[in-house]
């Protein structure tokens, strides 16, 4: 049976621009591509997962603008449902200013329009996807209050709920509580824990401190290190798998999407992390958001090669 995901969160049109380097503060730099490319954290997880074999829901808002209907058409061009994708008519699309340079890295600035108008009462209105989800993907560019309202409805239907804390946050502890997997990056894992994550050792203390405060699983994506996977008291380190980056803008996206995907499906946790690990790998080698999120069919391949670094 095919694995069902919901994901509650942020749809986007990303404005994209290639440039050699980030521009420092006060700085204006000459740059070359310009592309308008639909994201959104939520919306990125959700195309993720659908391209990796997920049924997936799609529960967010968005305006009655230029952008509303691409990205709505995209939804559909991956099979998502958007049914309960809000069109609202008092709130801006949100967009994001986003900067690659050479080495592929980015800087992304969120002006996060009818995102931040997703209330509780919209959740409530999408709790039959919730309920039958087998996993419910959780970000942090929506209001917070909806967030633990979707996660409140999913731990009562005994629904993984993997959250996602993007853009890095303080979390209470109410929302960390109903968590069942949390997979911050570094920065994010920083801000959370006031703990560096420098080296392997000191991923495996932050680690740590993020399971004191509620959160039975704990995945640090590393970037080109890999993920590292907390649980049950052991922590282990997956590699990366050997790819030239070309953009790392969706690459964390596409390891939550393959990951909630391999869980979805009944998978171990470790084999999970690998299907994240190579999502987001896959991602990377590509240029914008959800164009670059990769089919199954690419990700068994890789996966079948088991070229970690």
């Amino acid at each position: 049976m095919t694995a069902h995901v919901t994901v509650v969160g942020s749809l986007n049109m990303d404005l994209v621009a290639r440039a050699p380097r980030i521009p420092r503060p006060g700085e204006t730099i000459i740059g070359g591509e310009f592309r308008n490319v639909p994201g959104g954290k939520g919306a990125n997880q959700a195309i993720a997962a659908a391209r990796l074999g997920a049924t997936v829901s799609m529960v967010g808002r968005v305006g009655r603008d230029t952008f509303a209907g691409p990205l709505l058409d995209n939804l559909d061009a991956d099979g998502i449902d958007h049914t309960f994708v809000v069109q609202d008519p008092e709130a801006a699309t949100g967009v994001a200013l986003i900067v690659v340079d050479d080495g592929g890295e980015n800087s992304i600035v969120v002006a996060s329009g009818a995102n931040m108008r997703l209330s509780p009462a919209d959740v409530d209105g999408a709790e039959a996807a919730i309920a039958g989800a087998d996993a419910l993907l959780l970000q942090l560019e929506i209001p917070l209050e909806t967030v633990i309202r979707a996660a409140k409805i999913a731990r009562a239907r005994a629904v993984k709920i993997i959250l996602n804390p993007a853009p890095a946050r303080s979390l209470p502890a109410e929302l960390l509580s109903l968590v069942d997997v949390l997979i911050p990056n570094e920065s994010e894992t920083a801000l959370l824990t006031g703990l560096p994550v420098g080296d392997q050792a000191e991923a495996k203390t932050a680690a740590a401190a993020l399971q004191d405060s509620g959160v039975g699983t704990v995945i640090l994506t590393l970037g080109e290190r890999g993920a590292m996977l907390a649980t049950e008291g052991k922590t282990e380190l997956f590699p990366a798998f050997d790819v030239t980056p070309v953009d790392t803008t969706a690459a964390g996206d596409a390891f939550v999407g393959g990951f909630a995907v391999a869980l979805a499906e009944g998978r171990t946790l470790s084999e999970a992390v690998r299907w994240g690990n190579g999502a987001g790998g896959l991602a990377a080698t590509k240029l914008g958001a959800q164009p670059s999120l990769p089919a199954r069919r690419d990700l068994e391949r890789l996966l079948a090669t088991g070229g970690n670094r």
